[in-house]
């Protein structure tokens, strides 16, 4: 009895240190556009998870697997700057960064952004391509014209007729939970998707074709749409809703989409690929256009990509910069409703973030 005692104070007094040692930091999730709250929990420094942040008021208190699965950005983190995918040091990939953009002129050289830098980072990425003249290019999804009036969260959960354009249940949960509840409360749900999906099921009737979903739109419905094919798809659904008196709620696949169409223009699928075809130097921040347009990336002589950890774009650029993830940063992301969210570094890195590389390129130019 005395041995199982001594047993049970040790696993005690441990769990009791590990749990003094672990430490929990709100921060924001960067998954979608919702802008739901998420905490991070990490030991002696490192990040080791996730759990839910209960006092949150757009999610309270629950998490989708994309937002509990969201810090593997830094799990897979670049440790070094990257030449022609070979390590190298940071400030000589800065100064390869330097030549190519002194030796190619500024018409063929392009800028990209996306969803997911904050507001800071897109005003700093914007300014630094305008005072060089070079191009920007911003793809938001085929999401080129959006209403400044959006519906709220609480709108959806109490909108009488729903049309639901594209799989909003299993993409977007927390979105889908409120088109559920409002199916509870007696609303009649219509959907329009490409393929079997989750929203369908708790649709009242499914549509293929997006006229003719968008001919249930009656006055006072709500339109949640987080898929589109073109920019004439959005003018349609936002002339429906205009013609309607209905409220249009677009849900993005990156988490500042909707504050980064307020700061640049957004460009169709088919004007990024115009754009491309005229670059000779493009420098990516912190996005994967490589899986986002289909292009023949080698006709462009050279790609730079600023990110925090290896995607499709940066496997494809002889230059990679290494950059703080939103983990080690702090700034704001404007959601899906327009409500601007500013979210604090939880974990400490010794890179540079986004703005620092990008001043310390203007600086050297």
């Amino acid at each position: 009895m005395i041995i199982l005692a001594v047993k049970i104070f040790l696993i005690l007094f441990l769990t009791n240190l590990v749990i003094k040692m672990l430490e929990i930091k709100h921060t924001l999730c960067p998954s979608c556009s919702v802008g739901c709250g998420i905490n991070v929990v990490s030991f002696e420094g490192d990040v080791v998870g996730t759990n839910s942040y209960k006092r949150h008021p757009i999610n309270e208190g629950k998490n989708c697997l994309n937002g509990r699965n969201s810090i593997d950005i830094y799990k897979n983190k670049l440790e070094s700057a990257l030449i022609s995918n070979s390590d190298a040091d940071f400030e000589k990939a800065i100064e390869e960064v330097i030549s190519i953009l002194k030796s190619n002129g500024s018409e063929k050289i392009s800028v990209i952004c996306s969803g997911n830098n904050s507001i800071e980072e897109v005003n700093a990425i914007k300014d630094f391509a305008e005072s060089n003249n070079y191009n920007i290019g911003f793809y938001a999804d085929n999401f080129v014209n959006i209403p400044e009036d959006v519906a709220s969260y609480d709108d959806v959960e109490n909108a009488s007729t729903i049309i639901a354009i594209g799989d909003i249940l299993y993409e977007n949960p927390l979105v889908g939970r409120r088109i559920a509840h409002a199916k509870e409360n007696g609303a009649e749900i219509y959907s329009f998707v490409d393929a079997p999906c989750v929203t369908a099921n708790i649709s009242n009737e499914v549509f293929e074709s997006l006229d003719d979903v968008l001919d249930k739109v009656a006055d006072e419905s709500l339109i949640v749409c987080n898929k589109i094919e073109s920019g004439e798809d959005m003018d349609k659904i936002t002339g429906a809703a205009q013609k309607n008196s209905a409220k249009v709620l677009p849900v993005f696949s990156k988490c500042n989409t909707k504050g980064a169409l307020g700061i640049v223009d957004a460009k169709s699928k088919e004007e990024m690929i115009d754009l491309l075809d005229n670059t000779d130097v493009l420098l990516v921040f912190n996005d994967d256009i490589v899986s986002e347009i289909d292009f023949d990336y080698s006709r462009i002589k050279s790609i730079i990509s600023f990110t925090p950890c290896a995607n499709s774009t940066s496997e494809i650029s002889q230059i990679v910069i290494p950059i703080k993830s939103w983990l080690e940063n702090d700034g704001n992301f404007v959601n899906s409703m327009g409500l601007t969210q500013n979210f604090e570094s939880v974990v400490d890195s010794a890179d540079l973030s986004e703005i620092e590389v990008i001043e310390e390129i203007q600086n050297k130019l």
